[in-house]
Parts: structure tokens; sequence; C-alpha cells
């Protein structure tokens, strides 16, 4: 029984599957005897207080306010070590993904913003189909095996960590209220520490959780979402310890998280947010601007924008097509890209947050549908357009790269080490 748990986990699938287990069971909670118990675990109160300082949240909030923090703070330790030492430190990888995101926003918001145009109620809503959930089209991508080349997925994870990346800047541009000026300057004194640790090459991380903690709660009380200090954090965790090479404080830390992040964090949000009643579901809540807005964006918009930017960049000259990928390959992930679920649903939950259930509209049917359709339809355009799997001396090869890859994680890279013990900023 542990062996199959833990040959389970290292499945490349396991946490998107884990995800749909999780909004299975959420679906089924809402729509049987159990729909009232579910929705009281939604709505029970949890509060902490330290003298006049109070935080009392419904423990639904506490797991989008809270829990997810640790997802935001892990991306952005991922798009630390990749701008510093991994894909996107070449200039030459950035332009392909950097457009795809950049297409698979505009378009989806565009087409959200002309179906919603004359529904001023649904217009908070425009940044739902921009995102793309990296854990679900990670987990379907590998479904197909060893048929699909490793640039593909390169090509794929690069696309979700930038439009991760411009998902956190929305939220923070638009999705911010009653900002508190003292909230704001305590939250960026807590940057001035953090800097200051960095600089001094400090890399007991407890010390930076206890100021990422301060941090946290001061962001949460300044009116700006919560878990925007998780990704401010993860930029000053080190990368490197000028005192012993061979330990990166922020490698260690990601690979301590990535398990936690994947298989309870998100689950768990997936579980309190996605139990939608299908007794509510009717012809007219489908075609509702606002969820008619969120499916259109994610199954039409993703696909093409992402698909033409890429494709216009390739044109252009300022971006490559990857290696051993074709066109129709490269629409095929573009397609998938409309899986939004997690992401989606998190910002949804911001953009309708004072929503009183049951309403005229339920932006979370729209995410389903679309998530869906795109998870569907993205998996059927690569399997009819990838090539036979592998053959298996060019497995071993590939493995054997994988493995030299992983390994190198583990020490500091040679433009790395040539950094002087003075050169803390990483």
């Amino acid at each position: 029984m542990i062996s199959t748990i833990r040959t389970f986990l290292r499945l490349e699938s396991a946490g998107g599957i884990l995800l749909i287990v999780a909004a299975g069971l959420a679906m089924l909670c809402a729509n049987t005897g159990l729909k009232q118990l579910y929705e009281s675990l939604l709505q029970i109160p949890v509060g902490i207080q330290f003298g006049s300082l109070q935080i009392h949240k419904p423990l639904l909030l506490w797991i989008n306010d809270g829990l997810m923090v640790l997802f935001f703070f892990l991306v952005g330790m991922e798009l630390k070590r990749e701008i510093i030492e991994g894909e996107l430190s070449d200039t030459a990888n950035v332009g392909l993904p950097a457009l795809g995101a950049l297409g698979g926003m505009v378009v989806p918001a565009f087409i959200y913003w002309w179906i919603n145009a004359d529904n001023p109620a649904g217009m908070g809503g425009w940044a739902i189909p921009i995102a793309t959930d990296t854990a679900f089209s990670l987990g379907i991508l590998s479904l197909l095996g060893h048929r699909v080349p490793l640039s593909l997925k390169v090509f794929l994870v690069s696309l979700a960590i930038f439009d991760d990346v411009g998902a956190i800047v929305v939220i923070a541009l638009f999705y911010a209220s009653n900002l508190s000026p003292a909230m704001v300057w305590t939250a960026g004194s807590c940057l001035v520490v953090l800097l200051l640790l960095n600089r001094r090459g400090v890399t007991a991380i407890p010390l930076y959780a206890l100021v990422g903690l301060v941090m946290w709660v001061a962001v949460l009380k300044s009116g700006v979402h919560a878990t925007l200090a998780g990704v401010l954090l993860a930029m000053f965790i080190p990368l490197t310890d000028a005192r012993n090479r061979a330990h990166s404080p922020l490698r260690t830390l990601e690979q301590e998280l990535h398990t936690a992040v994947a298989f309870v964090t998100l689950p768990l949000f997936a579980f309190f947010n996605a139990g939608i009643s299908l007794s509510e579901v009717s012809l007219e809540s489908l075609i509702h601007p606002v969820s008619l807005g969120i499916t259109l964006g994610l199954f039409l918009g993703k696909q093409v924008g992402v698909f033409l930017f890429c494709m216009a960049g390739i044109l252009l000259g300022i971006a490559r097509l990857p290696k051993e990928v074709t066109a129709i390959q490269l629409y095929g992930v573009a397609v998938l890209c409309g899986t939004g679920f997690t992401m989606s649903l998190f910002i949804g939950a911001l953009a309708f947050e004072e929503l009183q259930r049951p309403a005229l509209f339920d932006e979370r049917i729209g995410i389903l549908f679309g998530s869906l359709l795109s998870a569907m339809a993205g998996y059927l355009v690569l399997w009819l357009t990838l090539g036979k799997p592998q053959p298996r001396t060019h497995r071993r090869t590939l493995h054997a790269t994988l493995a030299r890859t992983e390994q190198s994680k583990h020490r500091p890279s040679g433009r790395l080490s040539q950094h002087t013990s003075n050169d803390h900023d990483v």
C-alpha cells in the first residue's frame, strides 16, 4: 500500500489528478445530502487575536487568503530560480513563452469584455479567463507519456510562469480596495528588512519566515490581496550560500514546499471553491454573459491568443519554435492553456467576493466548462499530432540527461560559483 502511494506521488500527473479528485468531492458534497454540511464547513468562523490586532475570517477565506500564500510563495521562488539560472536566464528561450502568455491574457480578457460590455455587474470578472492552471495542464500533457518532446514541456512550464506573473500583477493592481497607508508602510518596512537580510548573506529561513509573517499580516490589512506577500518574500530568499556553495536555501525550500503545495494546498483550495450545486445550473446560467464570457475566454481566447502571438513572434523573427516541436503541436498546447481552474477560481473569488449564492450567475460554471473543454480538446489535438513514443534507448539517454540536470540543481553553476563572497543579492 505504501509503495503504491509513493509510486503515485512520483507521477507527473499526480498533482492534476488530486485536483480533479478534490473538485469531484466538492461537487459531490454540493449535490447530495452533504450540501448543508459542506456549506457550513466553508463558513466556520476562525479568528486570531494579538492585543488589538484581530483577524477573523470564515474558513474559506483562511484557505484563499492564507494557505494560498504558500502557492504564490512557491511560484515566486520558481520564477527567481528560472530567471537567474534556469530556462529564462537565456534570452533566446524567453521570447516565445512570453509572447504566448501575453496573448493568452489579452485575447481572453477582450472576449470577456466584449460579451459583458452591457453587463456592468459582471465587468469585475474580466481577469478570470486570463489564467492557466499549471498543475492541470502539465498533468494532462504528462498523460501522453514519452510522446511529448521535452522542449514542449519546457515551453508550457515557461509560459505558465509568465502567466502566473501576469495574474499576480493583475491581482495587485486591480483587486485592491480600501488601502490602508499605515499597513502599506509596514509592509514596505518588511521589504527593507528582507533586503538587508539578503544583502548580509543571512540564510536562516526561520528569520525570513518571521519577517514574511509580519508582512503577510500587513498586506492582508492593507487592502492589497495577502497572497502578494508570498511572491515578495520569495524574491529575497537567497539562491546561494556564501559559506557553503553546495547549499542553496532557495532550492532546498522550493523542494520541501513543492509536495505540500501540490498535494495539500491546491487540492484543499479546489475542494473549498469548486462546490457548485448542479440544481442551480440552467440554460440561462450557462449563457449568462459572465459564464459565457469565461467559457469562451478560456476555450477560444486562450488558444487564439497564445497561438497567434507565438506564430507572429516566429514570423517576425523575435521568437523561435522549440526543437522537435511542430506548429500544430504548439497549437495543441495553446488549447491546453485554457485549463484555467485553480487560478481562475482564485481570481473569481476576488472579483465576486461579496456575491451571495444563489445569484443571477455563478462564475465557477464558466470556469469549469471552459477548463473542461480546453483540457479535452488540447489532449485530443496533441494525441493526434504527437509522434510515436521514443525508442527505449533514446528514453534512457533522455532520463540520464534529466538526471544530470537534477543533480546540477543541487550544486552551484559555473556562472554562480564565480561570484565573490560579497555577492548576496541573489
